[in-house]
């Protein structure tokens, strides 16, 4: 569906990306992963025809971006990380407008806009103005332009950024709703959104491909360990007795009554833990123990922590 093969694209002496090689098949979520600046922005850019490669290449549908980029653009739907809007015109006029641009048979461009509009649940503002629409729904215009072609492709960049934590849920069940109907690209540094959204996870770090896998997958990465978020009812110099009990990797002290330990993941290690906020005297009141996550990875092969 998606082949990238040796990608490069320079800015002067700063290379954004380094020889990216990914593929992508018909029906992933992908979650395309990584800290700001990393390179993702540019990649999706590459990917839909919006900027040449300094080496490499792209296919799409077993289309080159670059030698066919009118049949590649026909199977994307792209939303860019600003949505492109043209605010003056009314949703429905645009979405008509787009769907032309993109080169829909005219007896089927009122069908698919009507589609595109029940899909982001637009059908209350069809007719208001782009620019007196909330910016949730600006996201949600900006998502139905992307669909109003029925594109194999989906590429979402950064779908989410500036929206409130309600708009954020909205375009996540949005997004989930697409899956099996299109194969989806989503950039983003936001790690919620990729758990809650995607089957597959590329991470990329100052310009190269770090880790391609299953979330599943990337998690076993950081398998045999176990972190522990613990809250005491008094004040306590826990910390440096803690480090002392066999099997604890690391201590860190968020407060003076809450600490979060990493450990190695052994069941009886909890015990002991436990037993030693006990013997102190502080008084244990909260005791919570998680596995390995994805943000742990993202921080361990992005920032070089291993999390705690």
């Amino acid at each position: 569906m998606i082949e990238v093969k040796n990608l490069t694209k320079n800015y002067g002496d700063r290379k954004a990306i380094s020889n990216l090689n990914f593929k992508i098949e018909k029906g992933d979520v992908v979650g395309f992963l990584g800290p700001n600046g990393a390179g993702k922005s540019t990649t999706m850019k590459i990917i839909t025809g919006f900027m040449a490669p300094s080496s490499g290449e792209a296919k799409v549908c077993g289309f080159d971006v670059f030698e066919n980029p009118i049949e590649v653009k026909k199977r994307i739907g792209y939303l860019p990380e600003t949505p492109p809007l043209y605010v003056d015109m009314k949703v429905e006029d645009y979405l008509r407008f787009v769907a032309q641009l993109k080169q829909v048979e005219p007896s089927k461009v009122q069908m698919l806009v009507d589609r595109a509009l029940v899909k982001t649940q637009l059908l209350d503002v069809r007719h208001r103005l782009i620019q007196n629409l909330s910016k949730g729904f600006k996201q949600r215009v900006g998502i139905a332009q992307a669909l109003v072609s029925e594109p194999e492709v989906l590429v979402l960049d950064e779908p989410t950024v500036g929206l409130d934590p309600k708009q954020v849920a909205e375009i996540r069940d949005l997004i989930k709703e697409l899956r099996g109907e299109h194969t989806i690209i989503l950039s983003t540094h936001i790690l919620p959104e990729v758990q809650a959204t995607c089957n597959k996870v590329i991470i990329i770090h100052q310009g190269l491909i770090v880790a391609e896998d299953s979330i599943e997958g990337l998690e076993k990465l950081n398998k045999g360990t176990l972190s522990l978020t613990i809250k005491t009812k008094k004040k306590s110099s826990l910390e440096e007795s803690l480090k002392s009990v066999s099997g604890v990797l690391a201590v860190e002290k968020i407060s003076d009554i809450h600490f979060k330990i990493k450990l190695q993941e052994q069941d009886e290690l909890i015990e002991k833990i436990a037993s030693e906020v006990i013997r102190s005297g502080a008084g244990l009141m909260e005791l919570v123990p998680t596995r390995a996550n994805l943000e742990d990875v993202f921080l361990k092969l992005t920032y070089g922590q291993d999390g705690l």
